[in-house]
């Protein structure tokens, strides 16, 4: 009958169309349009495609140079170090992690202050005095001074000052020119005996002449 053979003519036609036009949609498994290889080899190898298009996996990101998805990300950052891979960090001293410790900066472990003066500004390493140490405190880090006195080696008394500290020697006694130790004051040299006068370490004492005997003040000549 004319109406079947009609029939199986339409369906042939049909069916070469939608081969014709549609080559690599029918059947799972053929290879993908060339226009896929151009735009992979156009972006690089680490590139997604989703329904909305195509971008750099997670991860990378498009080198500024060649326009391909060839940069890893780091999202740490790397500091002085060079991101070799997604989250994984080449440090200067030969290690590798997902970031890379800074190098100490200018202003040491305590970081810094801003020092203004006459319109100019510069950091300045938050540091204490010689003779006072930095503690941290509830509200921030505050020099305190050091009692150099625990440690300090005087051979008399010591006694702490802000900042520093000072040796003292006992009555009779003088500070050595170290500052440290004590020596023996001639007290003789200022004259105190009306005669003659015997220094001794840490005191004096007075005598007289011939023909006189000491006053019960222990200085005078009668």
């Amino acid at each position: 009958p004319p109406v079947m053979l009609v029939e199986l003519l339409f369906q042939a036609a049909c069916v070469s169309l939608f081969l014709a036009g549609g080559q690599g949609r029918v059947y799972p498994g053929r290879k993908k349009p060339a226009s896929f290889a151009v735009e992979r080899r156009r972006v690089g190898p680490h590139v997604c495609f989703s329904g909305f298009g195509s971008g750099c996996c997670p991860g990378w990101m498009l080198s500024p140079g060649s326009g391909q998805c060839t940069l890893p990300l780091c999202s740490f950052g790397c500091g002085s170090g060079l991101c070799i891979a997604p989250n994984l960090c080449s440090c200067p001293d030969g290690e590798q992690g997902i970031t890379c410790p800074e190098p100490p900066g200018t202003c040491g472990e305590y970081g810094c202050d801003l020092s203004c003066n006459h319109g100019g500004c510069q950091e300045v390493a938050r540091v204490c005095p010689l003779g006072f140490s930095m503690v941290e405190t509830a509200n921030g880090i505050r020099c305190t001074d050091i009692d150099e006195c625990l440690s300090a080696a005087c051979e008399g008394l010591c006694v702490n000052t802000e900042g520093g500290f000072v040796c003292e020697c006992g009555p009779g006694m003088q500070l050595s020119a170290d500052r440290h130790s004590c020596q023996d004051t001639d007290e003789c040299l200022a004259t105190p005996c009306q005669h003659r006068c015997k220094n001794s370490i840490g005191s004096y004492r007075c005598s007289c002449r011939p023909g006189y005997h000491l006053h019960g003040n222990r200085h005078s000549c009668i």
